[in-house]
């Protein structure tokens, strides 16, 4: 079972799993941003969200964010319990929504499948493309292990995890598919340009100063045909520079003491996946 060591719940993962020895590190932080810039990029999805949310009202947008936030933190870290609850209150509220799609005037359901996977996708592939190309050591058995695991997030929202991508070659597939179905819509690209400058509590002023640096990374990070429908260069060059700025960024937190480095639900994960030693890397992945 999912997460469950020595009779411990341990959510959905669990020591021995890759998400836990992914998703705890610092430099993970760009991967969540990526990902929001490249879920805008299904007009369905984005058209959803800004028709049935707060994403475009500047003034709310940033306690959205941390909605966000705390449920991909309770999804990673949280008890089977409280995965179930975070998840029966996201699916119950997008069940209750429904976006226009702007071209053709039609209304469609919020929580429409491919609208759920593409958003689902654009998390795991942010998440493992910024890890691995920050040196998080990983295999490529690791990366599909990773994104097989990723399955159990799915569900989370409502998905069939067998209709969720596997590995990393069917995760290259899907976009490979999908890449003809998306575009940058004009609210996809407006929220490129507040993410330059964002609007923040007084408190997170500083965050706001680093806006423009880290809104170079994140974007630059994105996969080169993403960039291109934002109208932005992709450029091979813009790809390794954003990988050396990444494997610096990621050394640099190395040496910060790890009770200063990470959550603290990512250092009670590290802590545990060290006391199950060899026998918590027996956890099964999704299947």
């Amino acid at each position: 079972m999912a997460g469950v060591v020595a009779g411990q719940d341990y959510g959905l993962f669990g020591p021995g799993s890759v998400t836990w020895r992914v998703m705890g590190e610092p430099v993970l932080i760009v991967g969540g941003v990526r990902a929001l810039l490249l879920q805008s990029l299904h007009p369905h999805t984005m058209w959803g969200t800004a028709q049935n949310s707060e994403l475009m009202d500047p003034s709310a947008a940033w306690s959205r964010l941390a909605r966000t936030v705390e449920f991909v933190r309770v999804r990673t870290y949280g008890t089977r319990d409280e995965v179930e609850r975070v998840g029966r209150r996201v699916r119950k509220l997008h069940a209750k929504m429904s976006g226009v799609d702007l071209r053709t005037g039609e209304t469609f359901p919020l929580d429409e499948p491919e609208n759920l996977l593409w958003v689902h996708m654009g998390e795991v592939d942010s998440y493992l493309d910024v890890a691995r190309r920050s040196g998080v050591p990983l295999s490529r058995a690791d990366a599909d292990a990773f994104v097989d695991e990723q399955r159990r997030a799915a569900e989370v929202v409502g998905l069939d995890p067998a209709n969720v991508p596997a590995s990393v070659q069917d995760m290259r597939d899907y976009y490979r598919d999908m890449r003809r179905h998306v575009w940058a819509c004009d609210e996809a690209r407006l929220g490129l340009r507040r993410m330059f400058n964002p609007a923040v509590p007084a408190k997170l002023v500083p965050l706001k100063l680093a806006a423009p640096a880290v809104g170079a990374l994140v974007v630059s990070t994105l996969p080169r045909w993403a960039r291109r429908m934002y109208g932005l260069p992709g450029l091979p060059t813009s790809d390794l520079a954003a990988t050396l700025t990444l494997k610096g960024l990621y050394r640099t937190t190395r040496v910060i003491p790890e009770r200063y480095r990470y959550s603290p639900d990512a250092q009670r994960a590290l802590r545990l996946t060290r006391e199950n030693g060899d026998g918590a890397a027996a956890l099964s992945i999704a299947s």
